[in-house]
């Protein structure tokens, strides 16, 4: 109990030092993270807490909260108090708050939107009828431009203003328009600063800036390759004609990264992400068990091809004790395969032009292997069962196997992809059937014609 008054005193006091402004070292990460330990233990005392910051920041800790508080949270709030939050917002962080709240509760989304001011309205509706995919979904719409006519020293000292009034944060560069909104350029603000102060932008675009941008209709993941290729750590937004209408930052950069890379690794294990973040033990386990039941079905497809060489196994026990290992060299290499396929189409590494030399490599590398390791193990079930028919049968089986590993493991995702289907879902329960049904099928065939 000690413990419990002493840690909620601790949290008490940090939360006036931010709201007072004195403590610029607690992120409101930090913050969201104490609040979800407390929501565990008393979900009341967390609302009043969450309550006690500042609006400013209570925003903030709500952006940084997982999306299953959030129902919780507009219960609590009423639209227009939601709304002032969002006023407080940059519009990238506005605008996940209402698409998190509109998948909670559309109306309230609504009437959220209809509380902001006209201007903020408009800006967020826009963001907001992004797909969710699309790189305008992302984008913040404050950033630091200038005119081509403008001088250096007048657009720093513009800045200067926009940093004191808190309108702008995280300035990496300036974006260089001309009269029409027309996107000519980026230059960093390190480079800036060793500019003279006299100096118009229009000088430094005909001696060359940065031109690279995306459109507000880009697929996320281009852009998150744009970043990586030109290590850019913000990346300007136009629209189809060319003019500047945002950027998107490095935070959501980093965050498409991870959310990209946690899907994939979710669904290569045939789990939902979205379901993962459910408190309901029921709803988690009902959404793994659809790909249970799938690899339950895959797993009596496999059984069943056994079945048709039960005299065969009866006839040589040897061969029960070495199945499992063709099957499970077989599973092992694809998934090698079929992980390095899957990652390096979502880095953009392999188009549909590659598809062939994909495969190619695939199968090479399969053939490879499949030699070194058949040689192996034909020469262990030699040793082992002092049979050497029986050697060659595994062995044989094991090059089929893996041969077919390689080049499933390549071609299920290339597939899926062109179905435009995501190339992790479903990927490994696929090629999994695959390995195992070639497997048992190809040793235990051989071994019905070679050893009988």
């Amino acid at each position: 109990m000690q413990e419990r008054s002493a840690l909620l005193q601790s949290l008490h006091d940090t939360i006036k030092r931010l709201n007072d402004g004195t403590d610029n070292t607690t992120h409101p990460y930090d913050v969201a993270e104490i609040l979800l330990e407390l929501r565990d233990e008393d979900e009341h005392l967390y609302l009043e807490v969450l309550n006690d910051l500042s609006p400013e920041l209570r925003a903030q800790v709500i952006i940084e909260l997982p999306s299953y508080c959030h129902e919780e949270i507009i219960e609590h709030f009423t639209p227009s108090q939601l709304a002032d939050l969002t006023h407080t917002l940059d519009t990238d962080d506005a605008a996940e708050l209402i698409r998190n709240i509109e998948d909670v509760d559309e109306d309230v989304a609504e009437e959220l939107l209809q509380n902001l001011p006209e201007e903020d309205r408009h800006t967020l509706q826009a963001l907001i009828s992004y797909g969710d995919y699309e790189a305008g979904s992302y984008m913040q719409t404050e950033l630091f431009y200038a005119h081509i006519d403008e001088k250096v020293g007048d657009s720093i000292r513009r800045l200067k203003q926009l940093k004191a009034a808190k309108e702008l944060d995280s300035v990496y560069q300036v974006y260089v328009i001309n009269h029409r909104n027309k996107f000519l350029g980026s230059i960093l603000l390190e480079d800036l600063i060793l500019i003279g102060p006299n100096v118009f932008y229009e000088e430094l675009v005909k001696e060359g800036v940065n031109t690279i941008a995306v459109q507000a209709t880009d697929d996320i993941n281009e852009v998150v390759e744009i970043a990586s290729n030109y290590d850019m750590n913000v990346v300007p937004v136009i629209d189809a004609k060319g003019n500047l209408i945002g950027r998107i930052t490095a935070d959501d950069i980093y965050d498409i990264i991870e959310e990209r890379a946690t899907g994939q690794l979710y669904h290569l294990a045939g789990v939902n992400e979205e379901a993962e973040q459910e408190e309901s033990l029921l709803r988690i386990g009902r959404h793994r068990a659809v790909w249970l039941g799938v690899n339950l079905l895959t797993a009596i497809a496999a059984s069943i091809v056994i079945g048709w060489f039960d005299t065969t196994l009866q006839s040589l026990v040897a061969l029960a004790v070495l199945m499992p290992i063709v099957a499970s060299m077989g599973g092992n290499a694809g998934t090698q395969t079929l992980t390095v396929t899957v990652r390096q189409m979502a880095l953009g590494d392999i188009s549909g032009d590659d598809a062939k030399e994909t495969l190619q490599k695939e199968v090479l590398l399969a053939l490879l292997n499949g030699t070194i390791f058949a040689v192996a193990m034909g020469l262990i079930a030699w040793f082992w069962f002092d049979r050497a028919m029986l050697g060659v049968v595994i062995g044989m089986a094991m090059v089929i196997n893996l041969l077919a590993a390689g080049f499933f493991g390549a071609l299920i995702p290339l597939l899926l992809k062109k179905a435009s289907i995501d190339p992790a879902i479903g990927s490994s329960v696929l090629l999994t059937t695959v390995t195992d049904i070639v497997g048992f099928f190809s040793f235990l065939g051989l071994a019905s014609i070679i050893l009988l």
